[in-house]
């Protein structure tokens, strides 16, 4: 049997990191080039605030990025990490991708996946090297305020560092995502870890926003605030279950909706099915995982969708009823429609490129708007639900004697 290009290249070819390091460096000399000149004449605490702000929408693109580069079968278009074939683009790789394409010409290798997966590497660099300053500036921060003795920063310089150290563990992530071939499990806590960077991002620019502009978070209903957490857990899950289905391309195990291969309750074999530590397609013994198990894949995050989709409405009609947090109630709303359309364009539509995407996005959205409201309100304590009830009680007194 013959060996191609890829079959043939060591796992990790560590000799074009430092031509990869310059790459994200200069790349993320443009927002911090622009988040400088828009923001010259304010405040440090506004520039980094600004800064914050520009990664983490940078940040949602590469979780974006990530989701076409696995949706497009690009993510073994490079079989090596971090280069691509030893160098630092396919450029300089043209006669091995070359020579892998011609073997296999729709194989994971070739020239339009290799530079799929590259621009996500750099796009993945480029945020190492965003956090990084963000890390640098929190610190430095800290040290002014000290030396100035000035209050400290409201958000501790610790959020940027952890994040930073989330952001290595991510690339590590990506870089076993590529050496172990797609393993379902490395994938998936891959796409989960994309989702926990954007919450610690996320925290840390609203309250970068809130301090900049001298606010306060607003008090919501402690049953509100409560409904917000558990609602971003149940999101939480049902993108890890999302997760799965997706690296193990278990979306057209089900063509029709509501039924599932016209049934309510489908043959599945839920032990195969979430069997976590395989190869991709295979089970532990080296067998091929069977229809049945993706079928149980499948429709385990469809009933779950149910509870998540209950979820998203109840809360958004709680947090219009009490005219609290409007944005983000209407982000939510918004949000959660795309989700069911996306998520229905995906089964009956064939799975779809731009609805898959699209899904994933949404999910990664609804993570953000619920950390948005989180971060931007505090549950209103009992002294103050206390404090508001003695209120009321003197205005009925006193209405009752006026009358």
């Amino acid at each position: 049997m013959s060996l191609n290009a890829s079959d043939m290249q060591p796992l990790y070819d560590f000799a074009p990191v430092l031509e990869l390091m310059a790459f994200g460096l200069v790349i993320a000399l443009a927002p911090i080039t622009c988040v400088w000149l828009r923001n010259r004449h304010h405040t440090p605490v506004r520039k980094l605030q600004a800064l914050t702000v520009l990664t983490l929408f940078l940040t949602f693109d590469l979780v974006l990025f990530g989701a076409f580069t696995r949706l497009t079968d690009s993510g073994l278009g490079c079989p090596d990490w971090p280069g691509c074939y030893g160098s630092s683009s396919p450029v300089g790789a043209m006669a091995e991708i070359t020579a892998a394409q011609t073997a296999m010409p729709t194989g994971p290798v070739t020239h339009g996946k290799a530079w799929v997966e590259m621009i996500h590497r750099y796009l993945a660099t480029t945020v190492g090297v965003l956090i990084i300053v963000l890390t640098v500036g929190a610190w430095w921060q800290r040290h002014q305020a000290k030396k100035q003795r000035a209050p400290e920063p409201a958000l501790s310089p610790w959020w940027p560092t952890f994040t930073l150290f989330w952001v290595c563990l991510q690339g590590a992530f990506g870089a076993w995502t590529v050496t172990m071939k797609l393993f379902p499990a490395i994938v998936t806590l891959h796409l989960i870890g994309g989702s926990v960077l954007l919450i610690l991002l996320c925290v840390q620019a609203v309250h970068k926003t809130l301090s900049s502009k001298h606010l306060l978070p607003v008090e919501v209903p402690r049953g509100i605030y409560i409904a917000m957490a558990v609602t971003g857990l149940l999101v939480i899950l049902q993108t890890l279950l999302g997760g799965w289905v997706s690296t193990n391309y278990a979306v057209l195990a089900c063509t029709t909706f509501p039924t599932c291969q016209g049934s309510w309750w489908p043959a599945m074999d839920f032990s195969q099915g979430f069997q976590i530590w395989r190869e991709l397609g295979l089970l532990k013994d080296g067998s091929h995982i069977s229809f049945q198990a993706l079928t149980a894949i499948h429709y385990v995050h469809r009933l779950a969708a149910y509870i998540v989709l209950a979820a998203l409405i109840a809360l958004a009609w709680r947090m219009h009823r009490a005219q609290v947090l409007r944005d983000q109630m209407r982000w939510l709303g918004g949000l959660t429609l795309l989700q069911f359309l996306t998520g229905l364009s995906n089964v009956v539509l064939d799975w779809p490129l731009v609805a898959a995407v699209l899904h994933t996005g949404g999910a990664a959205a609804l993570l953000v708007v619920l950390t948005w409201g989180l971060a931007a309100s505090r549950p209103t304590s009992l002294v103050t639900v206390s404090a508001k009830a003695d209120q009321n009680k003197v205005r009925t007194s006193t209405t009752k004697v006026s009358v």
